[in-house]
Parts: C-alpha cells; structure tokens; sequence
C-alpha cells in the first residue's frame, strides 16, 4: 500500500505532501490544479522516463518521493540488487536536475531506474494519461489471467529451473569441447614435466638449507669445532671450570646444607654444556664440503625455480597444478560418457517440463475464455460498447519457454462495431483504457476472492481520470466497481464527477493559488463536511447552493 507520496518543485508543485489510507483514495479539483500532475510524479517513481521540463522554474532539481509498505518479493528484489531493507517499509525517491540528469534513491541508497521497474509490479500499476498502457505489458496481462484462474506455478518453475540447470551444463561443456581439445597437447607436457619432476612437498626449503650449509662448509666447521672447544674440550673449557667450581661448592654443602641447591644447579649446568658440546662436535664432525652434493643440489633447485616460474610460486601450488591439469585430461577422456549422461537429463528435463507447460496451458486458454465474458460485459457496463478477447498462443520453442510456461497471452479489443481487434495497448483514448483496466480489475477480484487459496500480494492501482467521456449512470457504475475493487486493494483514482467522489474513503481536493506572484499547488486531505462541499461544488459549478449541497449529502450517504 502507497503510505505517503511527496513533491518538490516539480511541476507548479512547490512543496506537496499526501498520506493515503487503505480503500478508495479520490483525488478531485478544478481542472488545470494538478491532478495528473501527481500521478506523473508516481509513474516516476516506478521507474517512468523523465524529463528537465518537470524542474520547478527557478529550481536547481525536482524531487519526488514515496513510501510504501513493503512485500517479501520486493525485499527479494532488494536483496538481488544489494539493497538494505528498511523494516517493514520502502522508500523510493527521484531527483531530476534542471540540467536533465537524474539521480535515484532506494531505502537513501543510490541505484538505477531498472531497480524502480523491477520494485514497480510489487507495488503499484499506474495508468497514467501520460503513459497509456503501455506498462501493462504481455507479462502483467499474463499475472493478471493466472490470478483469476488461481493457475499454480510451481511445477512448471521446478521443472524448468531442472531443465534450465541440465542445458546450461550441457551447453556450457559443448561451447568449452573445442577449446580443451585444443589444450590437450598442452595439458599433456604440463603433466608429464610435472611427474618427471617427482617432487616432495617441503623440498624447495629443506635443499635451500642444505646448500646453505654446504657453501659455507669451512666457516660452519670452524664454528662448530671452536665452540665445542670452548666448552668442553680446551684447557680452560666451560666444562673444566665448572667441575673446579662444584668441588668447592661441595665443600661448603658439607658443613652448610644451603649450598644443597648450588651443587645440584652446577651439576645440572654441567650436564647441559655436555650435551651442547657433544652436540657440536657431532654437528662439526658430520659436516660433509661434498662439491659434488652441492652441485646436485643446485641443479635440483634450478629445475625446482623453473616450474615455479611455470605453475606457482611453492612446490604446493605446483603439485595443485599437476592435480588440476590431470583433472582436465581425464574430463576430456571421458567426454563422450559425459555428453552421453547429460544429453539425457536434457531431454528428460525438457519432456517433464513440456508436460507441466502443456497442462498449464490448457488451464490457462479455459481462464482466458471465462475472463474474456466477464470483462467483456464489466467494460460494456461503463459506458462502452467493445468486443473482448483474451488470446493464449503456446509456443513450444525452446527459446519461448520460461518458467511461468510458453504462453504468450494478449488481451485485444474492438471498441467500435465493425473493427477488427487490436491489442489493448492499441487504444486511443487514456480514459477508455483506465475504464478498461478498472473492469478487468474488478472481474479478476469478484471472481478470484471467492476462489484463491490464499490472500494476494497488495497492490496499489492507480486510475488518471478513469471518468472521461462518461456520465449519469455509467459514472455512478464506475464509482461502484472502484469502490468493490478498493475492498481488497488500495485505489487512488483522479476524478472529475461528483457520482465517482461520492464513494471516497478518502478526499483529497488538489488546488491551484498564487503566493509572491508564482502559482503553488497544493494537496488537503477533506473531513467529512469539506467532501461534502467539494462534492456539491463538482455539482453545481463554482457557486455551491444548499441544494447541491443536500443532493451532495444524499449521494455521499447512498454511496455508503
């Protein structure tokens, strides 16, 4: 449901604010005051065209926000586009420069138009004057043809999302069979030379050390040796001082128990300086300035740098390398068993989905033909005298097949005796096509409300001056059919007859007033007694008498 809907210097609207309601939303007012001014600035936010003529004269930008309640496809469609949600609502708003650029806001996150068209069929369908109706495309006739036939979805949808799923992969290892045939010479060498290799992970970092030890044989031997010498081995070793040390301190231990500790410290120190210094001499002792090893362990390392510099940077990516590329070997081996396998899920997938697309359309041509009656005489009863047709044309190519079936359903008119039919979108006159829209409308709630197993996803719908050519008792109709469509949607409808005001929930009254030589439209919300007036103003002219005032009463208190 639309909650708020806000202008500023757009138009002759300075600054306008209006807070619907659920049910009928009326919009009166003298012509010229705006009206479909508003609607416009709606049909924008649904993703309209726009244009650097709507900027307020003397205004840098015009901007146009609304609020609506939100819906859990519409947030499915915010997530898809990286949008936050904003609790239980959204906000869209539009900004036109006078310059002719434009920027758009979801949620005060920046996006694009298309995010406003695909937000638009969740959340209302404008027929504005501007526009015709050409936003009640193929797909939206389709939506509307399978509410009223409560047509279920979801086993056309699995078998499709199956179908799709098998012709992607299918397609994907077809368009990808050249290429790899190509890379399989390749692949091979990469292998091979992989394999050859015969490599150990880890081995690059225990050869670099190894060869570190090797070229500095001398100096690593020297150090070695000298240390051990120092402490274990020379004269005046670590070792030898110690073990002097130890004899006075076991002196001392004899007579006083507090060198206890110091002896068995110095022991201990003495323990450790054998084992460093047998270490040492072991490490020393083992140290073999082999040339002949160092130059295979350069020669090692060289073939160990030139894969690296081929497939990774360690002998780990090089090993993932070999793995992938044997991967691929073994997928175009088995090509053929693949291609076998898939080719089949294929045309399984595509025999249970034109089974599902089949009954579904049979389903649907039945819903057309029962909706094509009932709007045929819901139209007539507004004033027209038309011919109606709903026409359902299967096309079973597989480029036509989605998952709402393979139908391409139309809704054609004649809305004079004699002519041929012609698409909807082909009419001419914009109130003819409001009026159209309201029957269809109307016919699909009588008719699904008393059928559908669950509640509807809200709408709004919104009608620019749905009462054009008409009058009397075919106005007096129009009011009835929007006041039963408003039962189970919200309605916002631009009206220049009393007999359609009289059935508002809501009134607003859209005027025109100058201030500081510039004209400013302004919006108002009326109570009880301003509807009343305004109605009886539609009545009788500019000046209200008490007479059109009773008759205002009495049509207002009819139409509840």
């Amino acid at each position: 449901m639309l909650i708020e809907l806000r202008a500023e210097n757009y138009a002759v609207i300075d600054h306008a604010i209006a807070v619907f309601g659920p049910g009928l939303n009326l919009l009166t007012g003298e012509t010229g005051a705006g009206k479909s001014i508003l609607v416009d600035a709606l049909a924008l936010l649904m993703g309209g065209k726009s244009s650097a003529e709507v900027v307020r004269h003397g205004a840098d930008k015009a901007t146009v926000s609304c609020v609506f309640e939100s819906t859990a496809n519409a947030e499915s469609i915010l997530e898809e586009n990286g949008i936050d949600a904003e609790g239980t609502e959204i906000i869209l708003r539009r900004e036109i420069m006078a310059g002719g650029k434009g920027r758009v806001f979801v949620n005060n996150q920046p996006c694009t138009v298309a995010v406003l068209k695909a937000l638009a069929p969740e959340l209302a369908l404008v027929h504005a004057q501007s526009e015709t109706l050409s936003s009640f495309d193929q797909s939206q006739q389709r939506m509307l043809l399978d509410r009223f036939g409560n047509l279920v979805m979801e086993g056309v949808a699995e078998a499709f999302a199956r179908w799709k799923a098998a012709s992607d992969k299918l397609e994907e290892l077809l368009q990808g069979e050249q290429d790899r045939l190509r890379m399989v010479d390749l692949w091979t060498y990469q292998r091979k030379e992989i394999e050859a290799a015969r490599l150990e992970p880890g081995e690059d970092e225990t050869l670099e050390t190894e060869k570190r030890v090797l070229a500095n044989a001398e100096k690593l031997y020297a150090a070695a040796m000298g240390a051990f010498d120092q402490l274990y081995e020379g004269g005046i070793s670590a070792e030898v001082c110690l073990r002097a040390a130890l004899k006075h301190v076991e002196e001392l231990a004899r007579y006083d128990a507090r060198f206890t500790d110091s002896v068995q410290q110095l022991e201990s120190a003495r323990a450790i300086v054998g084992d460093v210094a047998a270490g040492l001499r072991d490490y020393g002792e083992g140290i073999n300035a082999s040339p002949e090893r160092l130059a295979e362990i350069e020669d090692r390392l060289a073939i160990l740098d030139r894969l690296k510099r081929k497939y990774g940077k360690t002998v780990a990516e090089i090993l993932a390398f070999g793995e992938d590329v044997t991967r691929k070997l073994a997928e175009v081996e088995d090509r053929d068993g693949l291609l076998k396998g898939l080719r089949a899920a294929v045309t399984k997938a595509a025999e249970e989905y034109q089974r599902a697309a089949a009954a579904l359309s049979t389903e649907r041509q039945a819903a057309a033909t029962k909706l094509a009656k009932l709007a045929e005489a819901q139209i007539n009863s507004l004033a027209m005298k038309v011919r109606f047709e709903i026409a359902v044309a299967p096309n079973q190519e597989e480029s036509h097949w989605t998952a709402t079936g393979w139908d391409e359903v139309e809704y054609r008119i004649a809305t004079n005796a004699g002519e041929p039919m012609k698409p909807l979108h082909e009419i001419a006159s914009g109130g003819e096509m409001s009026r159209v829209m309201l029957a269809l409308k109307v016919a699909v709630e009588e008719t699904s409300s008393k059928t559908r197993k669950k509640n509807p996803t809200p709408r709004t719908l919104v009608f620019d001056e749905i009462d054009i050519g008409i009058g009397g008792r075919a106005a007096e109709a129009v009011g009835q059919k929007l006041k039963a469509l408003s039962r189970g949607q919200q309605i916002l409808c631009v009206t220049h007859l009393p007999q359609i005001a009289a059935f508002a929930d809501q009134h607003f009254l859209i005027d025109k007033r100058e201030a500081d030589g510039r004209t400013k439209t302004q919006i108002r919300l009326l109570d009880q007694r301003s509807s009343t007036h305004e109605v009886a103003r539609m009545l009788s002219g500019a000046k209200v008498t008490e007479t059109s005032l009773q008759h205002a009463a009495q049509m207002i208190a009819a139409s509840k």
